[in-house]
C-alpha cells in the first residue's frame, strides 16, 4: 500500500472500555485521505512498559510514521511525551518559553471557570507539560497540552513519532498544525492515492457474498475488501490504489448484477438516504415508539438541520400512553394486544395525526429479557411506516439482547421509511 503508519492510543480508560476510542478511527481515515495506509491501531493502558512495547512493535513493522494520542496532561500517569523522547533517543527538558505560554493558558482557563487551586501544584503541572524532548517540534496547545513531532536522534533508525493529545477536540484542532510540520509533510509526500468505496446490502448474508467473490478472486486482485454485517445490513468497504480503479469497477458491476435486489446504497447510510429524501421532497415525519423508547427519534434528529423534517416523537411505553398520547383505541389494545401489527399501524397513523406530519412510524415489541410468551416470544417486534402514498409494515422476531433488539428495530424502521420514500430492497 506504499506509505504506511501506525497509531498508539493510550489510556487505561480506553483500554477498559470506559471511554470509546474516537481518535484511532478518525486518524486512520484522515491519513487514508492523504495516501497513508494505517496498518495498526494499538490501545495501551497508562503503563510505561506497555507504551514502550507498542512503540517497539510499530517501529519494527517498517512503518513510515507512528502517531500517539493521549498521555500529555499534568498528572503522574501522563507519560507519553517523555517516554517517546527516550524511545527516540532524545532526553527531555523544560522549555521555559513553552512553560510560560502554558501557564498563561491555565490561568485564563481557571479564571473563566472560577476555579481555585494550589499554586504550587498548578505550577508543577504546567512545568510537567512544558517538559519536551530535545530537538522535537512543538505543536502549540489547543487545550493545555502541547503536541510534538519527535524524529529519531541522528544515527538511529525508525519513523518519526507524532504525539497528539487525547481529548478528540484538542487532537482534531491540532491536526492541521501537525500536517504542516516539515517532518510530517515529508512522510505525506510519499503517499499515493488510496481510494475507498462502500456498498450496502439489505437482506444478504455474508456467506452469500463470499460465495460470489470466491468465483472472481483473480479479477479482484489488489482490492482490499472487508465486510461487516450489522443490524441486518451488509456493508462492503473496498480500499484500493488508484491504478486498481478498473478492478473496483468490475467488483461494483458484479455486486449490482448478483445482489441488485438487495443493494440499497453505493455509499450513503440508510440514515443519510432517509434524511435526504425527506429534505428534498419537503416531507415531515413523526414517531410513536414503545419498546425502542425514543431511539428512532434520536437517530432521525442526529443530523444538523433535521428540524426541517422531524416534527416530534412520542415514547408511549404504557398502554395508557398509547391511548392518551397518540390515540390508539382501547378496544384495539384489548383485541390484539399492545404488541401487534394493528397497534403498530395505529401508532404510525396516530403519530401522523397528532403531530400533523406527512409520515408516521410506529414501533411496538418485546425487547426482553422478560415479558415474552409462546405466542409472542422475546424479540417480537411490529413496525409500521405510514405516509400519503401507503404503508410499509413488518413483523419480526429478533434474536439477541435487549439492546440488540432495540437497535435493530430502529434500523429496520429506517429501512421501512427508505422503502416508503425511495423504493429499493424491501425491509
Amino acid at each position: 500500500m506504499g506509505t504506511r503508519a501506525g497509531i498508539v492510543v493510550t489510556g487505561t480508560e480506553v483500554l477498559t472500555g470506559r471511554v470509546a476510542d474516537r481518535n484511532g478511527p478518525w486518524l486512520a481515515e484522515e491519513l487514508r485521505l492523504r495516501g497513508v495506509d494505517v496498518g495498526h491501531v494499538v490501545v495501551v493502558g497508562d503503563r510505561p512498559d506497555d507504551l514502550r512495547a507498542a512503540l517497539a512493535f510499530l517501529t519494527g513493522a517498517g512503518l513510515d510514521l507512528v502517531v500517539t494520542t493521549g498521555g500529555l496532561g499534568p498528572t503522574a500517569d501522563d507519560l507519553t511525551a517523555e517516554l517517546v523522547g527516550d524511545f527516540q533517543g532524545r532526553p527531555s527538558a523544560v522549555d521555559p518559553a513553552l512553560e510560560e505560554r502554558i501557564g498563561a493558558i491555565v490561568e485564563r482557563l481557571m479564571a473563566r471557570r472560577g476555579w481555585r487551586a494550589d499554586p504550587v501544584a498548578t505550577a508543577a503541572g504546567v512545568r510537567k507539560q512544558a517538559r519536551v524532548p530535545i530537538g522535537a517540534t512543538v505543536l502549540e496547545p489547543v487545550g493545555t497540552a502541547p503536541g510534538l513531532v519527535v524524529p529519531p536522534v541522528e544515527g538511529r533508525a525508525g519513523p518519526p513519532v507524532l504525539v497528539l493529545p487525547g481529548p478528540p477536540a484538542e487532537l482534531r484542532g491540532m491536526w492541521p498544525a501537525a500536517l504542516a510540520t516539515d517532518v510530517v509533510a515529508r512522510v505525506l509526500a510519499g503517499g499515493a492515492e488510496l481510494r475507498q468505496e462502500t456498498v450496502r446490502l439489505w437482506g444478504t448474508l455474508e456467506s452469500q457474498l463470499a460465495a460470489v467473490l470466491r468465483e472472481h478472486d483473480a479479477e479482484l486482485a489488489g482490492l482490499e475488501i472487508t465486510t461487516c454485517l450489522r443490524d441486518g445490513e451488509l456493508e462492503i468497504v473496498t480500499r484500493f490504489p488508484a491504478e486498481r480503479q478498473r478492478a473496483y469497477d468490475g467488483l461494483a458491476a458484479l455486486l449490482r448484477g448478483s445482489f441488485g435486489d438487495t443493494l440499497f446504497s453505493a455509499g450513503p447510510t440508510v440514515d443519510d438516504l432517509v434524511a435526504g429524501a425527506l429534505a428534498e421532497r419537503g416531507l415531515t415525519v413523526a414517531t410513536a415508539e414503545s419498546c425502542t423508547g425514543g431511539l428512532l427519534a434520536a437517530r432521525l434528529t442526529e443530523r444538523a438541520g433535521s428540524s426541517a423534517y422531524v416534527l416530534g416523537g412520542a415514547v408511549v411505553y404504557a398502554d395508557s400512553a398509547k391511548e392518551q398520547v397518540v390515540g390508539v383505541g382501547a378496544d384495539l389494545l384489548v383485541a390484539h394486544g399492545a404488541v401487534s401489527a394493528e397497534v403498530a399501524v395505529a401508532l404510525a397513523e396516530g403519530a401522523r395525526d397528532r403531530f400533523g406530519a406527512d409520515l408516521g412510524v410506529g414501533i411496538t415489541g418485546i425487547a426482553g429479557p422478560g415479558g415474552g410468551s409462546p405466542a409472542k416470544p422475546v424479540g417480537t417486534v411490529h413496525l409500521c411506516a405510514a405516509g400519503p402514498d401507503g404503508r410499509q409494515s413488518r413483523a419480526v422476531v429478533l434474536p439477541g439482547s435487549r439492546t440488540t433488539v432495540r437497535d435493530r428495530s430502529v434500523t429496520l424502521a429506517l429501512h421501512l421509511l427508505r422503502q416508503l420514500l425511495l423504493g429499493g430492497p424491501v425491509a
